[in-house]
């Protein structure tokens, strides 16, 4: 084994102590000695013995192994050869008689050794070794070892005391060291919580909360779970967005070593366990545990099962396992009847009414079977009322299965389609329209068929063609009398045609909403007021709304609230962080949007990089539309920063597809940026071109709301340019069309354009008045870009205060990093006669200045991994570690990749 950096350690501080204080006492020449490892596998023994080899390495040590194979204990000699055959190819201690003992024993010379000539000629090799350096001599899964070799190891266990070896050896309890062996065994157990806790965390920081509280439950302590189990997990999982299974996947190295345990236990032991292992929920109690099981042999078996350690009764009458896994691989490895079997003994032992009942009656089911298949429909339908879209799915794909009439089929298998699109699951939607439109769906169904379209086009397509086609009409046919009913479709399918408007801003479907208002709910009429007529009182109206909803509250009514407070630049946040705890994936990206637009408008910039992570999973999940609009939000970032590069980059990636799909919402806003980027650069006739795409000068600009927010740049354009009556006349629209009533920010934004566009006479007042608006300190880059125009105003008429507000300005721009705009406000104090202070986002070489993300990659390339492992463990392209190190560097004053470590220690 090559020397490297020695491998991650959590804990296991006594272990680690003890390893070192025996390469210690050899390093010294006082006398060797032997630690034997024992524990269960995946506990982590082959980790500490990577640990002690490196430290033995650093050390000068000579360091030799072997380890056993489960294939290769028949194989005599096998791992004496892999200890010890470099050694004697060059050694010159030998007699002959010895080195023809281990030439025998290797197989390279005829003859039959005996054991004590070949362990007298190892014994020599030691000794020769240790001449020249202390010996490290590392023996793995000693369980494994072919027997010959074990009792040469055995021997040179006993007589090599008096030299500088250490012996360290792993092995599994019940193993051949405890019969060989008089070392003591260090008993290696379970992670302690904490330790658990930081090994996950260390190899899978992207875990959510609920997915990493899940993997800490059923890894149990155990290293190899703790690495394994979240690797197994799909992205939407680890993210929390889909539910987790009831069993965790284990993978091949965690269900082998189940396996071995359980392909030993008698067939009515391993019937118990899996009974036991598929049971859900609190179990049927003692009387009906024993009636699934059955009464025949259960004695015997329990007291197997208990002997061997693999499970026990309790004293409520459940069987325990000894480790949460085993419950997975007890499962994994059983038979598809076997499965079968048990499913059905276990629903014959719960009452007919009992909610478990019907899961182990699906999961017998091979016929079709309407009954059943209409109480998982009801069961699939409640699930995704709660929130738990994905399992909803799983139930009425399950349903449609089971289903003997062809309409009953086709309205399962559509809501199956939609429940998995609401869970993170658009791949398989697809799959599902494309097996529902391959065939003659009946005409009942038509509305839920067109959802499910669309849903696909818009959310995986970037296509909003079908919405035109499919939508209104699916409207009329689910408001005409005596209309079926199917259970909130009406309110989803407005809520897409919102969507489709609000992007495009096609006539038709602002058309069709209209024609339809009467019939949604509440929540669907503000959201529909705040796209195209907001005005004093809905920003009041959503919150109210959304304090009130029960704790339960529909999945739809949450998209409907978010996307009414992205139309309003809502500040609150409690109007999204009220749906954070939904685990679909529709309602977590829209509250992923949300937070991402606030970040900008609040000034946490530092959160930018999220949107590019973000729009990475998007991506993967086939959520393009969504990883769309999070590039569109990471552009806003970078046109505030005045980052040319980089928003032309994102511009030259989506504006293709957003054009292609008509969607002036993303269209429209990526050319407002391109005028930000421009006033940042002072290049103001730029700015004022962009700007002119959007509206006519002094025109109001309509709906839908953001472009309100547009009249404090159309302002600033016309007034840097010279343009003033144009700039008086876009006040004046605003103000004619209410602008300063969407909301709180408009209101500042109308009054801080009043400010710029005022006369010198009424200026000083407009800019009080401006900075008195109610939150205006929230609106951090507003408020900063307005602080530097009225203290340029100030120098220029040599005013008092110009100082002051120059400086506010430049200590917000340096916080936002947003350089070109720090840039300016220094040359104004420089003209003001005062030196330009330092930006604010710390001084150079200062890890505070990294952002969360920064620094966890700074850490891990600290470590020598490449951009493409970091990339690899963080979930994030190498292109965007790289783009990220080349910010870092300059932070930490270095300009390598070695000189990390040591900046990051400095400070």
């Amino acid at each position: 084994m090559d020397g490297g950096q020695a491998p991650g350690l959590v804990g296991r501080q006594r272990e680690t102590e003890l390893l070192t204080a025996a390469l210690v006492q050899a390093e010294d020449g006082a006398s060797g000695s032997t630690v034997l490892l024992r524990g269960e596998a995946g506990v982590g023994k082959s980790t500490l013995l990577a640990w002690v080899e490196h430290k033995a390495r650093e050390r000068g040590f000579t360091v030799l192994r072997a380890v056993g194979a489960e294939a290769e204990a028949d194989y005599a000699f096998g791992a004496l050869h892999q200890v010890f055959w470099s050694l004697l190819q060059h050694s010159e201690a030998l007699t002959t008689h010895q080195r023809e003992a281990l030439e025998s024993a290797f197989g390279v010379r005829s003859g039959t050794p005996s054991g004590f000539a070949v362990g007298a000629a190892a014994l020599t090799l030691l000794d020769e070794a240790a001449r020249t350096a202390p010996v490290l001599l590392v023996l793995d899964d000693l369980q494994w070892l072919d027997s010959s070799s074990a009792t040469v190891f055995a021997f040179l266990h006993r007589r090599s005391t008096r030299l500088p070896v250490v012996m360290v050896a792993a092995d599994r309890p019940g193993g051949r060291s405890a019969q060989i062996w008089s070392a003591e065994a260090v008993d290696l157990g379970a992670l302690p919580p904490a330790d658990a806790a930081a090994l996950l965390d260390g190899h899978r920081p992207d875990l959510a909360a609920t997915t990493r509280d899940r993997v800490l439950a059923e890894a149990a302590g155990n290293p190899l779970a703790l690495v394994e189990l979240p690797a197994q997990l799909a992205t939407a999982q680890r993210r929390g967005i889909a539910p987790l299974p009831d069993l965790l996947p284990l993978g091949r190295r965690l269900e082998r070593i189940f396996a071995e345990r359980l392909g030993e236990l008698p067939p009515e032991a391993g019937r118990l366990l899996l009974l036991a292992a598929l049971a859900t929920g609190p179990g049927p109690g003692r009387d009906g545990w024993l009636r699934a099981a059955g009464g025949q042999g259960l004695g015997e078996a329990l007291a197997r099962l208990d002997a061997d350690g693999i499970a026990r009764l309790d004293a409520s009458g459940q069987l325990v396992f000894r480790h949460p896994l085993a419950r997975a691989a007890v499962v994994s490895a059983a038979s598809d009847t076997a499965r079968r079997r048990a499913h059905r003994d276990l629903a014959d032992a719960l009452a007919p009414d009992d909610p478990r009942r019907l899961a182990h009656e699906a999961a017998v089911a091979l016929l079709p079977d309407d009954a059943l298949a209409q109480r998982l429909e009801t069961a699939g339908h409640d699930l995704a009322g709660r929130g738990g879209d994905a399992e909803g799915a799983l139930l009425l794909e399950r349903a449609a299965v089971l289903s003997t009439v062809p309409g009953d089929r086709a309205r399962r298998l559509g809501w199956a389609a939609v429940m998995a699109a609401r869970g993170g699951q658009l791949r398989h939607t697809a799959a599902l329209v494309q097996e529902l439109t391959a065939g003659a769906a009946p005409a009942e169904t038509a509305p839920l068929l067109a959802y499910a379209v669309v849903y696909v086009d818009q959310s995986h397509y970037v296509d909003f063609d079908s919405s035109a086609a499919l939508l209104p009409a699916a409207l009329d046919t689910l408001t005409a009398p005596g209309a079926q009913d199917f259970g909130g479709l009406l309110e989803q399918i407005w809520f897409k045609l919102l969507l489709a408007a609000a992007y495009t801003d096609d006539p038709w479907a602002w058309r069709a909403l209209e024609r339809h208002r009467a019939h949604v709910s509440e929540a669907g009429r503000l959201c529909l007021k705040a796209w195209t007529d907001p005005g004093p009182g809905t920003a009041d109206a959503l919150l109210a709304l959304a304090r009130d909803l029960p704790a339960e509250q529909e999945s739809g009514v949450a998209w409907l609230l978010l996307w009414t407070a992205s139309a309003l630049d809502s500040a609150e946040g409690e109007v999204w962080q009220r749906f954070a705890g939904q685990h679909g994936y529709a309602t977590q990206g829209s509250v992923a949007k949300a937070k991402a637009h606030q970040d900008f408008l609040l000034g946490r910039w530092d959160q930018a990089a999220l949107c590019r992570r973000e729009a990475e999973i998007a991506d993967e999940l086939g959520y393009h539309t969504n990883a769309l609009l999070f590039r569109q939000f990471s552009a806003h970032f970078l046109a505030g920063r005045g980052d040319e590069a980089g928003l032309r980059e994102i511009d030259d990636a989506i504006r293709p597809i957003a054009a292609r799909a008509r969607m002036r919402y993303v269209l429209d806003r990526l050319t407002h940026l391109r005028a930000l980027v421009a006033f940042a650069h002072r290049r103001h006739e730029e700015a004022y071109a962009h700007l002119c795409e959007l509206t006519s000068p002094g025109q109001p600009v309509g709906a839908p709301p953001w472009r309100h927010a547009l009249v404090f740049d159309l302002v600033a354009a016309a007034v840097f340019t010279g343009r003033r009556d144009e700039a008086r006349a876009h006040v004046e629209a605003a103000l004619a069309t209410g602008s300063a009533t969407v909301s709180g920010r408009h209101a500042f934004l109308v009054a801080a354009a009043a400010a710029l566009a005022a006369d010198d006479e009424r200026a000083e007042d407009a800019y009080r008045a401006a900075f008195a608006v109610p939150g205006a300190e929230q609106w951090v880059f507003d408020l900063a870009r307005l602080r530097l125009a009225h203290g340029a105003w100030l120098r220029r008429r040599h005013r008092p205060g110009a100082r002051d507000a120059l400086r506010a300005a430049h200590h917000d721009f340096g916080r936002l990093r947003a350089l070109p705009w720090v840039q300016w406000c220094e040359e104004e104090l420089r003209a003001a006669g005062d030196p330009a202070a330092a930006p604010t986002g710390g001084p150079p070489g200062d890890p505070t200045e990294l952002t969360w993300q920064e620094l966890r990659i700074a850490r891990l390339a600290s470590t020598g991994l490449t951009n493409k492992e970091i990339g690899r463990r963080l979930q994030l392209s190498p292109r965007t570690v790289g783009a990220h190190l080349y910010k870092i560097f300059p932070k930490l004053g270095i300009t390598s990749r070695a000189a990390l470590a040591h900046a990051l220690d400095q400070h």
